[in-house]
Parts: C-alpha cells; structure tokens; sequence
C-alpha cells in the first residue's frame, strides 16, 4: 500500500467544476511530476467542501490549509511553496488575516460553529473509491444490523433517536419505519427522494456527489428493518455528477457483497436502482414521484393509504429524502442517545442548509437544530454584503416563508419555525438585505409555482395562478386594497383544499410577507410605490438639481432620449418617456440621479 505524505484534496462538486477544478486536478499531477513528487503526494478528487463563494477550492492535508478560488496559474505556487518547502501560501487562504495565521480550515468562522453529520465524509474521500468510505467506517452499521440486531431494534433506535424527516415535512423516521414494517404484504420498497426542486437548494445533490455510499447503506439498514429487498433512488437528471456516482458506488458495493444477494453471508438481501426524474418539482411529493417511478406522469395521489400501507407498485413503501438517509449510520453506530443529545428538545440532530442570496459566505453548512438564524446569517455566513441590513430570510423554498430581522435571533427548529409561518423545509435559505421588495419576491415564488403546478387540482392550477395575477397586479402599479382581501382569502382556499402538501403550502411565501411586511403591500396599493425601488411601473429616476453638473453623459448614454438640459445647467428626466432603465443612474459619476 503505498503511504504518501500529503494529500491534495480538489473539490469536484458542481460547483468548483463549473469554476474549473477539473483543470486544476490536471495541473496539479503535471506539477507534482515536474518536481519529482508525485510519489509522495496523493492527488484526490473529492465532494462539496461546503464554501461554495470561495471556490474552486483545494485543500492540503496533513496541515488542512484550505486555498480559494484557486487558478491553474495558483498550482505551481502551491506545489513549490508548500508541498516542497513547507510555506503555506497565506494569500490563498480562507479567513482573514488572523485566521489565516492558523491556516487550518476549521478554525475559520464559516466552520467553527458547525457540526457535520450528514456531511461528515463530503470534501474527506474520494466519492468514487469504496475503501475510503470502508476506511471511515463505512457499511460497519450495515453489517451490525444484519448480523447482531433484529428489525425492531433498528426500528427502535431510529424511534429513540428523534430524527425526523429532512425533507420538509418533519415526520419521525422510526414511526414511518415501523409504519411500514408492520405492513403485511410480500414485497416492499424503500424509496430515497433525491429530486430536489426548490431555487437554491442543493444539500442532497451535496452529499450524492460526495458521499454516495451513506445512502445506499442507509437503504440496505431501511431494506432490513422494514423487510424489504429492493430500494430506489429518484434523482433529477439535471444532476450529471451526482448519478455518475451512484451508478459507481452502486457497482462497487455490488463487487464487494454490500448489495444483491445475501449480503455478508447472511439471508439478507436487497438491491438498489436508480430512477432519473427530468426535473418536476411536483415530484418532490412523495405519491407523484412513486408514480413517476412506476413510468407514469408524476402527479400526486389522495393520502390515506399513505405510502407505508400502499405505496409504490401499491406496496408497503418507504420514502426518505438524501440528508435523512445520510444520518442514519452514524446513528446506528454512535446510539440513539448520542444523536437525541444534539440540537434542541424538539429538534434533534443537526440540518443541513444551502445558504445563498444577499450574503457573503455562500454554501453549504450542517449546523445543529436550535441554532439561530443571527449566527447562520453573521457567524457563518459572513453578514451582509456591501455593509446592508438584513431584512429578511425564506426557509423552505417554495412552500416556506419569509423571516423578518425582528426575528433574527429565532432559533432553527422544526416546531418554532412553522409557529412564526415559516418551515424547515429541505433545507434552503434565502437571505435577502434593505433592497428586496417582499412583494415581488413573493410573486418570484409563486410564479415557480404556478409554472411547476401539476395541474391536477384545482385549488393549486387555478388559485395559485390567480393569485399571482393579482401580485403582478399590485407591482405594476394598478392594485386595490380589496386585492389584499383576495389574496387572504385564495390562500385559505389552497391550503385547505389542494390535493398535495405542495399545493397546501404554496401560500406560504404570500401569507408570511403579508404578515411581517403587510406595509410595503400598502405602499404598493395605496401610495403607488415600491419601498425598495425594484418593482420598474412604480419608480421614478430623478436628477437632483443641487449635484447634476450637466455634463450631459446621462442625456447621451439614455436609450430613448427622454433627457435633456443645456451643458453646465441642471438636466431633467421626461417621466412620460422614460422606461425604468437605470442607464443614467449607472452612467452618473456625481450620484445625481436617484430612484423612487
């Protein structure tokens, strides 16, 4: 076995693929060979390393120096400096300059305050290698489940642990474990939702591409405890990267007798396929996406029978999304107490979130349930970019709701959450700062609706459309108050009558604006003017006659020519003419032209 001094870790996420980590993978065995090392240096293509801003990343062990936005110019420098002499190369690291001194990535702000479960292998192995996963203890819980434990007692570990659904709805795992296991019926299914549909998420995409054989043998564990022999994994087929690896982990756990027939010599069997969803949000749904996989359209079905009674091939079947399924064989091997001994006491365990929006630190963090949003949002996060305020964070995506910076301090839980007319969710986070208008964005989430309706429903193919119409409405300048009335009432409307839990919370984002910033839909209905400046029909750009200079740049750079003015002398804006570009406001080197 070959034993090498340092490892090179290269992220090949999406993310820093798109950013060009592939080329640097390249470079970097160029280099290694040019000096001489590449026999004492392991180059490793690894998963999401979490801080997706400050990509590509490349990070060097055993010193966990973590280099950002690495170039293939970068490699050369790395390779010279400190994997021949030793000097860490401080201008690539992540941190600022106090952090940086102790050039261990952990000890940055991004990383101290969290605490990876689910993420526990991504950036750590090479996804596409077996022995790195058997390395950190991988399939060991399989193999004590099948050898030394009954189906109850895995059931009841997973009941005590306290995990719940990290999908989106929140249901104790263990409960729809034993829901299904008590099921009579001669064959069951295990389902892995892998279909993640809402705007900036990409947790379970994450954990598929980079640790791909957590899931597989958390299905095998669900495979036992329910008695089931056959599992699928739905994923989207938008994710190249992610399918690439489980068709690979897939056939690797094959080889090595983790999958297929009586599985490490017992009578234990049970086999995994993968199923490519063509990217329907519907399919999220636990019923459109089991009647996806049986090769129909995917659309929703009326519960009761839930899935455990008649589920997939109208079979007892269970149905848990990436993130779930990456917790339980931690689970099994540290105990249910440990797990339960994290998070809060309606909450255990950790979530997992994709932070994106108005915030520095973009990326992936696994953080304890009960952590507040003030310390995703600033101690993680990064804060504001451009030193703006905070105004508000979407949780749940589509069906989630909006949080206001006089909630900042509300604590991440499943419970609490719902209670301030938000939820959990899957797990996106949206940060929006003083320039976004809640009203245009909570018609940015119901458009994604109304677009991803299935239409099978009423409630959700016509209410959602309507009320969208009545947001477009109110942005561009013609709204009523009675539109306000219209929309309380459609939202009641869906939530009590669609058919599927998509359906029923598509209001959310409406509801939750309305709630916490009923004001600025005032402002668009009563006084015909958007607050934050972004719905175009109701601004108005303006040249302040004190700071205009005349330098006429505005005037020559105006599309439509609705400028004018003499040179030296105050210019002014036809309003009639103008349509809302912004190209004077960019153009003006003095700031004389504002936006009301």
């Amino acid at each position: 076995m070959q034993i090498y001094r340092s490892h090179v870790l290269v992220c090949s996420g999406t993310g820093c693929t798109a950013s060009g980590s592939a080329g640097l993978f390249d470079e970097f065995e160029s280099q290694l060979k040019t000096n001489g090392i590449e026999n004492e240096v392991k180059i490793v293509k690894t998963g999401c390393f979490g801080l997706c801003a400050e990509g590509p990343i490349v990070v060097v062990y055993p010193e966990g120096s973590m280099y950002c936005r690495v170039k293939k110019e970068d490699v050369a420098e790395i390779v010279s400096e400190h994997l021949l002499k030793g000097r860490i190369v401080k201008r690539l690291l992540q941190g600022n300059e106090e952090q940086a001194k102790a050039a261990d990535a952990e000890n940055t702000d991004f990383f101290k305050k969290q605490l990876r479960i689910a993420l526990r292998n991504c950036g750590k192995i090479n996804p596409e290698n077996i022995d790195e996963y058997i390395a950190e203890d991988g399939y060991e819980a399989l193999g004590r489940v099948i050898t030394t434990m009954t189906p109850e007692q895995v059931i009841d570990i997973m009941l005590k642990s306290g995990l719940r659904g990290r999908g989106g709805a929140g249901f104790p795992t263990g409960r729809k474990w034993d829901f299904a296991r008590k099921s009579v019926s001669d064959k069951k299914y295990v389902c892995c939702n892998a279909d993640e549909g809402d705007p900036g998420a990409f947790m379970d995409r994450s954990v598929l591409e980079g640790d791909p054989h957590v899931v597989l043998e958390a299905m095998a564990i669900a495979g036992y405890a329910i008695g089931s022999d056959q599992g699928y994994i739905y994923v989207r087929a938008e994710y190249p990267i992610a399918v690439k690896r489980l068709e690979i982990a897939i056939k690797q756990a094959k080889e090595y007798g983790l999958l297929g027939k009586n599985i490490l010599g017992t009578d234990f069997s049970f086999d995994i396929e993968l199923r490519l969803g063509a990217g329907a949000f519907v399919c999220g749904e636990e019923t459109a996406l089991m009647t996806s996989i049986e090769g129909h359209r995917g659309e929703p079905r009326p519960r009761p029978p839930f899935p455990a009674v008649k589920g997939l091939f109208q079979q007892p079947t269970i149905l848990n999304n990436v993130e779930t399924y990456a917790n339980v064989p931690r689970i099994i091997l540290n105990g249910a107490e440990w797990f339960s001994s994290i998070g809060s006491e309606r909450s255990k365990g950790t979530k997992v979130f994709a932070v994106g929006g108005k915030i520095n630190n973009t990326g992936l963090v696994e953080i304890p349930m009960g952590t507040t949003l003030r310390e995703v949002v600033y101690d993680i996060g990064g804060g504001i970019p451009n030193g703006k305020k905070f105004k508000a964070a979407q949780t749940g995506g589509p069906s989630g709701g909006c949080i206001p910076a006089s909630l900042i301090d509300t604590p991440i839980e499943y419970d609490t959450l719902i209670e301030i007319g938000s939820m959990m969710g899957s797990g996106g986070l949206i940060v929006m700062d003083e320039d976004t208008c809640m009203v245009d964005l909570a018609k940015f989430f119901l458009s994604f609706t109304v677009e991803e309706s299935c239409g099978k429903c009423p409630p959700c193919r016509i209410g959602t459309k309507r009320m969208y119409d009545i947001l477009e409405k109110i942005t561009s300048g013609k709204g009523e108050l009675s539109d306000i009335d219209d929309l309380y009432a459609l939202a009641s409307a869906i939530k009590n009558s669609a058919l599927c839990g998509l359906g029923q919370t598509a209001p959310n984002p409406v509801l939750s604006t309305l709630r916490y910033f009923k004001d600025e839909y005032i402002a668009h209905v009563v006084d015909k003017k958007c607050p934050a400046g972004v719905c175009k029909n109701l601004l108005q750009y303006k040249i302040v006659a004190d700071k205009c200079r005349g330098c006429s740049l505005c005037s020559k750079k105006c599309p439509v020519g609705c400028i004018s003015g003499e040179i030296k002398k105050p210019f002014v804006i036809d309003q009639s003419k103008c349509i809302k570009c912004g190209t004077c406001m960019d153009t003006c080197k003095f700031g004389a032209i504002v936006k009301e």
